[in-house]
């Protein structure tokens, strides 16, 4: 192919790209020999030196922010593009193409990802020119608004260029051409699909016809991630993988953090494994800085495992389904290598997604749309579209007639509060009794405060406090000593925080369950948000009433009353984003009857223990139907409880928590809660507390991509539970978790720049203060096209402040070996010996005892340690009978324990 001197200029607008200073930011592999990683400077070059994931680097002379630009050919060699400053608060990139192909340009900003990036190009080669077409307009967009694309080609040529936009109906175009490229907009009024032909001295281009895939207006957005085509299983089974890290190096030795995962039979996985080039791959699995058996571990990638999009199979309901029923989707990636799937479902309306794995790297995947219209569905397999994605779906059925109502306010910023100033807060908290409500505060050293509390009319409270320091408070609010829905909220004393939607909190027996022709009420929380518009819309089977109560402090409260039973959906948004967990679906039961009733006997929520029976009994009291109760856990989990007919009318129901912690039992009669139902119930002594435990660190706040950020989350005096983390951003991140003195480290390893939400929970509940907004900069990975999250579970102790943490050893019971003749039958007067291997169970504590038949414990035993991780155990029993030996590894019983011995 004859070599053109054509370049494509791509000119990016000055809200891109921001204060650009003279000077040159070239990438190749030119740049990479000459600049070293030497505390971020040049080594010949006296400027800035910048360092990705993929061992790139760029320099400037004079830049202090640099612009990485990556970019892919269609070869693997790829090149390097080049940045001009045009001195006019734009920036001009230049690259040489030297194969026909689809181009894709990577563009950054002081590690972020520039709007629009990455451009895709399509570049074509006639008459010894190049031309190329780019632009989101080629793909797809919405009906009713302006799309666009861009043609250039060699100069003084722009008058040989063709466009014709044929679809659904007649399309009109403007261009304007401006020396080697021509700016093409046109607005499609009609959803569907448009082919945009686009021709070079009477030659069609590359690409062209271009199919410009439409949506109806509203364009809304649901997606999914199937992350288990992703994952590489290693040969080892580990029982705790909380404090483990890993890493792994490409065959051209780079390293690079990867994800660690227990898989469902118990194996130790990378998550997220997609590599790019066939090869040895060595994982590497640390804890404590030490391998972990069998680390590092060989992976081979053949070029047959490599992801290929194409060779991803789909079946079902890729261009016709029905609105609001259950539309499948079958997708096959045996043969596609390793990478994750992603759906993508873009419309006029909101779709469910939902899937299962149905074999070997086969999945059914199911979607509903609410409404029919024209949508919108990709498909990508590794960051690639599959064959024939994005598909153009016809939605068709009938419409669900769902009503919506919304309902506006705008905050202002809140005044500043000085120590010592009394503050006053207002809430509405239905079905509570004052006698049972209780709130205090936490000041920044962690003392704690009661409030004052005044019972006001129509379940009104007013509460009082006086802070005596600068910074972040923690207020309680709490009835029959748990907290209510929403609380801990966190209060500013002093500077205010920075503020965002995500600092928004609601709560309240409204977004959790309710009841027609009934006022159904929740808080809202602002004051930690700052400024900004707050919107809230419920949408569902028939328009709601809604009222907004203005109270002081940043409190506000909402009240609805809908007149049919159903599902709605509670939007809430700050600043035209929706605020953590929105929308809330809520379930609107019909007019609950004879529920109301049905009475609770004999319940007890308090000294309840773990793995012990519980039993209560509810009395119809002349009501009639199905009576239904589950537990919710506090790890988020849900069981069914054990419901048994005693006498006429008369029910027992039965539960065996598995958990400290708070629980909640929902009893419902005929799809009804009871009074007060779900009912709260504390299972310890030691219950974890959300309102003692905070979070800092400056893993919080922002962060690098490819480095582990780190955070401590203090727990000492919240008693034990479990404590969950979640991190939801553009990449799924590496999560670690170790114990220190006050509580736990975690550190994450993200693998795209962007914003990332953390969220900290403690018994189920946030912590005041999360979630957390990080700002993550650095070079890294292409930003996932839906929003991954990444989850750890950690089971706390119970810790006090200033006390030192104890060393834990974690030992896995199921790997110790014992053998000999003393396990099998015992003699009396004679003594008896076995031997316990745990040369692969790790380290922890081996503890053996043995009881006689009579109940007291054999008076001879012996632990005997030969080698490093062998142990002779002997032992001489006295009495007749049946003897019962128990040997445990760590808190565990080992295998075949406890053993029945009979000496005859």
């Amino acid at each position: 192919m004859k070599t053109s001197a054509w370049l494509l200029v791509i000119s990016l607008l000055m809200f891109v790209v921001h204060d650009v200073m003279a000077g040159s930011c070239v990438q190749s592999s030119d740049s990479i020999s000459g600049c070293k990683d030497i505390g971020g400077k040049c080594e010949n070059k006296g400027g800035v030196c910048f360092q990705g994931l993929d061992e790139s680097c760029c320099c400037s002379e004079a830049l202090e922010e640099c612009e990485a630009v990556k970019y892919k050919m269609p070869t693997a060699e790829g090149l390097a593009p080049e940045i001009k400053d045009c001195d006019d608060g734009s920036i001009i990139v230049q690259y040489k193409p030297s194969k026909s192909g689809t181009h894709e340009v990577q563009m950054s900003y002081e590690g972020s990802a520039t709007e629009g990036s990455p451009f895709s190009c399509v570049v074509d080669e006639i008459g010894g020119a190049y031309v190329t077409a780019f632009g989101a307009g080629l793909v797809g967009g919405m009906s009713g608004q302006m799309q666009s694309f861009t043609i250039t080609a060699k100069k003084g040529t722009l008058g040989d260029i063709d466009i014709q936009i044929d679809g659904p109906t007649k399309t009109d175009y403007k261009r304007q051409d401006r020396g080697d490229r021509c700016d093409v907009t046109f607005m499609p009024m009609t959803p569907g699909a448009y082919n945009i032909n686009i021709k070079y001295k009477s030659k069609v281009i590359k690409g062209s016809p271009f199919v410009s895939k439409v949506s109806g207006e509203g364009r809304k957005r649901s997606q999914i991630s199937l992350g288990n085509a992703s994952e590489y299983a290693l040969n080892v089974m580990e029982p705790d993988i909380v404090d483990l890290v890993g890493s792994i190096k490409g065959p051209k030795g780079g390293f690079e953090p990867c994800i660690l995962k227990k898989s469902k039979d118990g194996h130790l996985c990378i998550s997220s494994f997609s590599p790019k080039e066939a090869g040895d791959y060595r994982v590497q699995v640390y804890r404590d800085e030490k391998n972990i058996k069998g680390s590092p571990f060989a992976v081979t990638v053949k070029d047959n495992e490599l992801a290929h999009a194409s060779k991803v199979k789909i079946s079902g309901a890729i261009e016709k389904a029905i609105a609001n029923e259950s539309n499948v989707l079958n997708i096959d990636v045996s043969e596609a290598g390793y990478g994750g799937i992603t759906v993508v479902i873009e419309g006029p309306h909101r779709s469910e997604i939902d899937y299962e794995e149905t074999g070997n790297r086969t999945f059914k995947c199911t979607y509903s749309p609410h409404e029919p219209g024209i949508y919108i569905l990709n498909v990508r397999f590794a960051d690639e579209h599959i064959k024939g994605s994005p598909f153009l779906l016809n939605v068709g059925g009938e419409p669900s007639g769902r009503l919506r109502e919304t309902i506006e306010k705008e905050m202002v910023q809140a005044e500043p509060v000085k120590k010592g100033t009394k503050c006053e807060f207002l809430l509405k908290i239905p079905g509570t009794n004052p006698f049972d409500m209780e709130a205090s505060v936490t000041d920044p050293a962690g003392t704690t405060e009661l409030c004052e509390i005044m019972d006001e009319d129509d379940f009104h409270y007013r509460l009082n406090f006086t802070p005596h320091k600068d910074g972040l408070h923690t207020l309680s609010i709490k009835h029959k000593a748990l907290h209510i829905s929403g609380s801990p909220f966190q209060y500013s004393v002093g500077q205010l925080s920075s503020g965002g939607y995500h600092k928004v909190q609601v709560g309240g027996p409204g977004v959790e369950k309710g009841e027609v022709k009934k006022e159904n009420h929740f808080n809202i929380y602002t004051r930690e948000a700052g400024a900004g518009l707050l919107s809230c819309a419920i949408e569902g089977p028939s328009t709601p009433k809604m009222f907004l109560e203005q109270r002081p402090n940043g409190f506000l409260g909402l009240s609805y009353k809908v007149e049919k039973p159903g599902m709605y959906g509670i939007h809430v948004k700050f600043n035209d984003e929706h605020i953590p967990n929105s929308p809330f679906m809520v379930n609107i039961a019909p007019d609950s009857g004879l529920a109301r009733t049905v009475t609770v006997h004999a319940l007890k929520d308090r000294g309840l223990a773990v793995d012990k029976a519980t039993t209560f009994t509810v009395s119809y009291n002349g009501a009639k139907g199905r009576l239904h109760a589950y537990l919710r856990t506090p790890s988020g989990g849900h069981e069914d409880c054990f419901v048994q007919e005693m006498d006429d009318g008369i029910y027992a129901i039965r539960y065996i928590p598995k958990e400290n912690g708070v629980h909640y039992i929902d009893i419902k009669l005929d799809d009804h809660h009871i009074p007060d139902s779900p009912f709260a119930v504390m299972v310890g002594s030691a219950a974890a507390d959300p309102a003692m435990v905070c979070a800092n660190g400056e893993g919080l706040e922002g962060g690098k991509t490819g480095a582990k950020n780190k955070f401590t989350v203090r727990t000492a005096g919240a008693g034990s539970g479990f404590l969950a983390l979640t991190i939801d951003g553009p990449s799924k991140v590496a999560l670690s978790c170790k114990e220190v003195d006050d509580g736990y480290e975690f550190s994450y390893t993200p693998f795209s720049p962007g914003k990332y939400l953390i969220s900290i929970k403690y018994g189920n509940i946030n912590i005041a203060g999360s979630p957390y907004v990080s700002e993550i900069t650095g070079s890294g990975r292409k930003a996932s096209p839906v929003n991954e999250q990444s989850t750890m579970v950690v089971e706390t102790v119970e810790k006090q402040p200033g006390q030192k943490s104890l060393a834990r050893f974690k030992g896995d019971a199921g790997r110790v070996v014992v053998r000999g003749p003393g396990l099998k039958k015992a003699v009396p007067g004679r003594l008896q010996s076995f031997t316990v291997d745990v040369k692969d169970a790790g380290a922890a504590m081996l503890m053996v005892g043995m009881i006689a038949p009579s109940g007291i414990a054999e008076p001879e035993l012996l632990v005997k340690k030969n080698t490093k991780t062998e142990f002779t155990v002997s032992f001489k029993v006295q009495e007749v009978g049946d003897h019962t030996l128990v040997v445990k590894y760590g808190d565990e019983d080992i295998p075949g324990s406890p053993f029945i011995l009979h000496a005859g």
